[in-house]
Formats: C-alpha cells, structure tokens, sequence
C-alpha cells in the first residue's frame, strides 16, 4: 500500500515538474529577446522586442486552431501527422492540458529561431505571416513524426527535446530567409563586376543585454531539456550533461578565438555557450559526462566555423548566429545520440534505441539518426522555401531601403527610439548616432540613392519653416559636424564655393580610424576615434543649398555618421568694427 502511494506521490511531482518545466522553456523567450536585441543595432531594437513576443502570441492562436492537432492528434497517413480535432473547444473536460502547454512552448521557439537571422531588414507583417505558418504546419507536422506517434518514432529515431525537430528546423528556415532577404545593407563591400570585396562587422549595440539573454536561456534549457524525465536519476543525468556540453563549448571557444583573434571574443563566447546547449538538446537523456564534454567541444567549434563560414563563404548576413549555433549544432546534436548513446545514461532504457557508434553499438541508430534527420530537412526545405517565395512576390519579405538605413523602430513601429532619455550625447549637444561608422554599402557619392546620402549625412534645415515670411532675410547659418580627417577637404571645398569666413571648435564625438585591427565575431573592425570638429559660417549671398550640397559631397564616404548638417535662419548680423549690417556685413566674409 505505501509503495502504491509512493509510486502515485512520485508521478504527480513529475507531472507538476513538467508544468514547472513548460514555465521554464516559456522564459526562454524573454532570453532570445534580450539576446537578439543585444547582438543588433539600437534602431532596431524595439521591432525585435515585438517580433519576439508576436512569436508566442502568434503561435498560440495557431496552436489551438490547428498546431496542437496536428502534432498530438491521432495518426492519419501512415503516422505523416495528427488528425484534425477541436477536443480543446469540444471535449475540454477530458483534455491532456498539460501537453497541450507543453508542447506550445516549444513550438514558439522553433519560430522565434528564425527572427534572429533575418533581423533588421525583414517587414514585420511579413514576419507574422511566416512566423505564424511555422506554428501552424511546418512544426507541427515534423514534431508528430518524432513527439507524437509518428513514422520516425516508431522507426526509432532519438531526439529527446529538439536538436532536430525544434533547432535544426529553426536554422534551415534561419539559413534560408536570410539567404532570400539578402545582407543587411553596407555588409558587404562589392567590386563592380558584383564579387565582395570586404565583409563589414555591425556590432551590436548591447552585449550586457545579449549576455543577459544568454544566461536566461541557459536557465530556461534546464526547463527544456529536463521537462519530460520521469524519475530523479534521468532528471539529475539531463541536468549534469545540459551543464557540461555548454561549459566545454564556451571555454574552447574562448581557447579558439584567443588564439586565432589575439584575444577572446565576447560575442563568439556567448554563442558557443548557446550552441553546447542545442547540440546536447537530442542526446541528453542518454550519453554520460565524457559524451557531454566531447559534443561540447565539438560545438564551440562548429559555431565559429558557422559564422566565418556565412560571413566569408556564403555571404549570407546573420546578424546573431542563429544559422551557426541552431542548425549547424542541432545537426550535430541530432547525429550525436548515433555517437555518444550509452547503456550507462539513466535515461537509455526508456529511449528503447540502440547505442551509440563510440559506445560498441554499431552504426544503427547512427543509420537512424542521419535518416531521420534528412527527412525532416527535406521537409522543411520545401516548405520554408514555398513559404518565403509566397511572401515574397505578394507583400515582400524586405523593407524599403530608406526604412532600413532610418531603423524599424521609427518606421515600422512609431518609435523614435527603445532607448527614449539614455540618447548619446557629445559635448557639442548634438545627438550622435548609435549606428555610427556602419557601412551603408556605397562609397561614391554620385552612385549613392538618396536615401544612402541622407543616411550618411543628415540635414536638418530650420530655415525652411520661415521662408516667406518677414522672419526671413535671405541669411543662414550653416553648421557642419563631421570627423577630424575631413576638416582639410570640407575646408578647401567651401573656400572653392566661396565662403571665406569660417569658424572651427574641436568636439567630441564618435569616429573611426582605418586598419585598427580589432575584430568582432572574426569580422576586422574599426576603432572608435573621439575628436569631431565643428564648422560654423553664415551665407547670404551663396545659396544655402549649394552649400550643403557641397558639404554632403565632401563629406561623404559611405558610412553612417560621416557628417551632419544644421541649417538656421538669421535675423540679424552685426559687425562691430563698421556697424555695418546684414548683407553689407557679410560681404568680406563669404
């Protein structure tokens, strides 16, 4: 009698735990959040928030309309996917609710996967649509194969939480919309016969937010990794080896990039540390510490070729890793149960698989693996592929070039900043730029769209607002911001125009310096230079517009933040040795 209590005691704990768990993987959406939005730019920041939360909003509608039935429901097609049902609305006292939470959770991280790459340039309501197909059809579908029934779990193959039905998945539909949306503009520099010449490193705003992220994620995985064990020792060996590999991953990393960089990079790190966690996602419940280490430090080196080989190879734009790190590392996780699979492991028996190829197994379920995992490739090639194209010829997957260079925030969202009051000021009082020294892809100004030309050198024109008024007497004052090394060629540009008066304070501000040296995810990257200058002169009868052509001319060199460019009307000057004023006064000076 007391070992039947027990033994019910024991199976309520679990089920709590699993609910507990269900919470944790839910968490882990505030982690790719904080993540992606730290590995981006801060124009773009508060898109990435709202992308991040529809993908859970988005997501949940889709799962009771359809997602939840087509995973969990009974067998149709020879186990292809569930039968529709709509027992969540019908038959709501006898539903397994708990499943149905669970497996929501997971279905919204294989979406918000794709976010990370395809970040900064994608529409949003493109980004609902295909975010919400993949909650609907592409997920579901596959996660039936292996979660619910069907014809790979009964052929048995292994992925205990998702390097293959959740990360893979995530990374091929990453891979392939950032291949189809094309770089970010100003990531690569091209000749003219069209080949690339220079890779650009954007670094993202915030890495104490990505770090965050991280850690978040890494709680989170405790919660996805361990949900679904059933008894102390398979949780305890989930939560000692989703420990181990991202550890051995992150530190030989560190080792790598230290080594190849000169020093250890911090973004790189970071995403190891993600990429452990994916790769020991399929095979934790059934290898031990040594499989961990090894899948580990396997993983904190794919993830570096991952990423150098995009952004050198491929030239396909991620800005966060999400290619490197989810589909790279949830291939090898999902090849690894083939490797590493142990009788050892607390979880093995109840997986009902074969052991690894290291372990004396043989190549079966390594057979099993790779086969399983092509067929859930295949799929989701197709699918994505179809999704994306649809997209593409209807509403477009891209914004408009001037909404990228200006930020998604500000055009697709109303916001002028996610960091409204933190603004980063110079001791001239003028605002600098977060997005300063990124390429914007062009570097003569003749060839340059207007928008690009706006982007790199701005102009604010106050004088405009009192043109044909009494205000206005035909007298402006032009003040130019631009970095230290322009100051010969903006100089020598506007005495050519004409204007001879000219006044120059040395400010502070933000800058680059060429061939520094400094990397950033194995990209070169310029070091920030502090001295700008300032130049005020006063036209009247030049034409203002012809100075700031001139000036937009001079000053640009395809980066954003190359200049700036103030106008203000003038009511009156003076000159104090003759008294004379306003246009007399100007006469000796321009």
């Amino acid at each position: 009698m007391t070992e039947e209590i027990l033994k019910v005691l024991d199976g309520e704990v679990f089920s709590v735990w699993f609910l507990i768990g269900a919470a944790f993987v839910f968490w882990m959406q505030a982690g790719f959040a904080m993540c992606e939005a730290g590995f981006t730019r801060a124009k773009n920041a508060g898109n990435i928030i709202m992308k991040n939360l529809m993908d859970f909003c988005i997501g949940t509608v889709m799962w009771f309309i359809c997602g939840a039935s087509f995973m969990l429901g009974e067998n149709i097609l020879n186990g292809f996917m569930g039968g529709f049902s709509f027992d969540v609305f019908t038959d709501y006292s006898n539903f397994n609710y708990s499943a149905f939470v669970f497996n929501l959770v997971f279905c919204a991280t294989t979406a918000t996967i794709v976010s990370g790459s395809m970040a900064e340039r994608t529409k949003f309501s493109s980004y609902c649509i295909y975010s919400a197909i993949i909650s609907a059809i592409i997920y579901p579908i596959e996660a039936h194969w292996t979660w619910g029934g069907g014809f790979l779990a009964q052929w048995g193959f292994h992925d205990y939480a998702g390097s293959n039905c959740i990360h893979m998945v995530g990374g091929i539909c990453a891979l392939i919309g950032a291949w189809m949306l094309g770089p970010r503009i100003g990531k690569y520099e091209r000749n003219k016969a069209g080949k690339v010449t220079k890779v650009n490193a954007f670094p993202g705003h915030n890495l104490v937010i990505a770090a965050l992220g991280v850690f978040i994620l890494w709680l989170g995985w405790y919660g996805f990794n361990g949900a679904a064990a059933t008894d102390v020792p398979t949780l305890g060996s989930v939560f000692l080896t989703t420990t181990v590999a991202p550890a051995v991953a992150t530190v030989v990393c560190m080792l790598f990039t230290w080594i190849k960089y000169g020093k250890p990079d911090v973004s790189m790190c970071l995403n190891a540390s993600l990429a452990g966690l994916v790769a020991i996602t399929a095979p934790c419940d059934v290898t031990d510490c040594l499989g961990a280490a090894i899948i580990g430090a396997v993983s904190g080196l794919l993830v570096v070729f991952g990423i150098w080989f995009n952004d050198y190879v491929t030239f396909i734009d991620d800005p966060v890793g999400a290619v490197a790190v989810h589909m790279l590392n949830g291939i090898w996780g999902t090849i690894a149960v083939g490797l590493f699979a142990t009788s050892s492991a607390p979880g093995f028996a109840l997986a009902g698989i074969k052991e690894g190829l290291f372990y004396g197994g043989g190549v079966e379920q390594l057979i099993k693996q790779l086969g399983g995992m092509a067929i859930t490739a295949l799929w989701t090639v197709v699918m994505i592929i179809i999704t994306f194209w649809v997209i593409k010829k209807t509403i477009g997957l891209r914004v408009a070039e001037e909404e990228e260079l200006e930020g998604l925030d500000v055009k697709e969202h109303g916001l002028t900043s996610a960091y409204a009051g933190f603004s980063i000021m110079d001791i001239s009082g003028a605002v600098m730029s977060e997005n300063e020294n990124t390429s914007i892809g062009i570097g003569e100004y003749e060839m340059a769209s207007e928008a690009q030309r706006r982007a790199s050198v701005p102009v604010e024109n106050h004088a405009e607002a009192v043109k044909g008024s009494s205000l206005y007497t035909g007298i402006n004052k032009v003040v130019i911001i631009t970095k230290l090394s322009r100051y010969d060629k903006i100089k020598r540009a506007l005495n050519e125009l004409g204007v001879t008066g000219i006044t120059v304070t040395q400010v502070t501000g933000c800058g680059i310096q060429k061939g520094a040296g400094q990397m950033y995810r194995g990209v070169e990257m310029d070091m920030t230079l502090l001295p700008k200058i300032k130049l005020e002169v006063v036209v009247s009868k030049i034409p203002v517009d012809s100075v700031i052509e001139v000036a937009k001319k001079t000053l640009y060199t395809g980066k954003i933040g190359d200049g700036k460019i103030f106008v203000y009307p003038v009511s009156k000057v003076v000159k104090i040795r003759t008294g004379e004023e306003n246009f007399d006064a100007l006469q000796d000076v321009e």
